[in-house]
């Protein structure tokens, strides 16, 4: 995810350090990490587990600037003053979408915090990008990007991991610009 970030950003010629990152269900911060590694040096987790927050402050201390406990789905006006005053112009969310981790709605929520021209970063498993895709995923990535709303700048297909049964996970790792909000 990082590396495909890294690619578009240097042939944007976009510094790293200008990034003010939205990190969504930011885990126990294996993605901050990498993004600090990039020379990224504002990044804001939130996830909606308290025990995530406790693990990337125990596991990754210093790698955010501020980790918040939220849903996105129902934030307190506090909460969104303070996500809004960041100002954020990238949202990363690794491994959580299409599941009921971060529905639809949440997703809406956190890229809507992202000022046009920002990055957005996701990866998500194929299936939920498939004709069909009962998650909501599919037509609303499919929708933004055929209006315009997010602009496509890159994709890597891989195997995630193998399922318990040792069948392949496929996910599609995207970087795209945002343009405008999504209704």
């Amino acid at each position: 995810m990082c590396a495909l970030l890294s690619k578009d950003l240097t042939e944007s010629g976009i510094d790293p350090a200008e990034l003010r990152v939205l990190d969504v269900g930011a885990g126990n911060g294996i993605v901050g990490e990498e993004l600090t590694k990039l020379d990224v040096e504002t990044i804001v987790g939130i996830d909606i587990v308290d025990e995530a927050a406790e693990a990337a402050k125990r596991d990754r201390p210093g790698v955010y600037d501020d980790y918040l406990i939220a849903d996105l789905t129902d934030l307190t006006p506090k909460e969104q003053r303070s996500l809004d005053e960041r100002r954020f112009n990238c949202l990363v969310t690794v491994a959580a979408l299409g599941f009921g981790d971060i529905p639809p709605e949440a997703f809406v929520t956190a890229y809507n915090m992202v000022e046009p021209g920002g990055r957005i970063v996701f990866n998500i498993k194929e299936r939920f990008i498939d004709e069909g895709d009962k998650s909501g995923f599919q037509s609303l990535i499919e929708e933004a990007l055929d209006d315009g709303t997010l602009e496509f700048k890159g994709e890597h297909h891989y195997r995630h991991r193998l399922s318990l049964a040792g069948n392949p996970l496929n996910y599609v790792a995207i970087v795209a610009e945002k343009r405008t909000d999504l209704a």
